[in-house]
């Protein structure tokens, strides 16, 4: 490499941080939606068994999506491809909400909360995205500069 590569520890522990709390977040919604079901939904009322299935299903799928979360922060480093692709699934799900917004009218205020949430954190994601495969980079350099600085070939 023949430029010192960059990286921020900082924003690496960030993204690790936010990416564990994404997924712990995830899952315990996911969880809660599955075994409570339409219950779980403020302002949905009453719909039947029909839509409660539908409910419960996307439970499953969103604590899947969770788990999903932890596997990317477990990872070292932490794959930005994979932080990007997950954070456009939660964007996705936020312009959903404003497509029913538009069709159907405006939803409870919690789910207006969680829209917002859905619209905001993926761009910080984004962001984010390389800071560990740059924080990586950078330690891999270090340690390869002080190899070559001893006389022996980095391991």
């Amino acid at each position: 490499m023949s430029t010192k590569a960059k990286g921020d520890p900082t924003m690496a522990r960030l993204l690790m941080w936010l990416s564990w709390a994404m997924g712990i977040a995830d899952m315990a919604i996911g969880a809660v939606h599955l075994v409570v079901g339409m219950g779980s939904v403020p302002g949905a009322g009453s719909p039947g068994p029909t839509v409660d299935s539908l409910m419960r299903f996307f439970g499953a799928i969103f604590l899947g999506y969770g788990l999903a979360w932890i596997w990317v922060a477990r990872q070292s480093p932490i794959p930005s491809r994979m932080v990007r692709v997950l954070a456009g699934i939660f964007f996705l799900g936020g312009a959903s909400r404003l497509l029913s917004w538009a069709s159907l009218g405006r939803p409870d205020g919690f789910q207006i909360v969680l829209m917002g949430i859905e619209l905001a954190l993926p761009p910080l994601y984004f962001w984010l995205s390389t800071a560990d495969e740059r924080e990586s980079a950078a330690r891999r350099w270090k340690a390869e500069e002080a190899a070559r600085g001893a006389g022996r070939p980095a391991s």
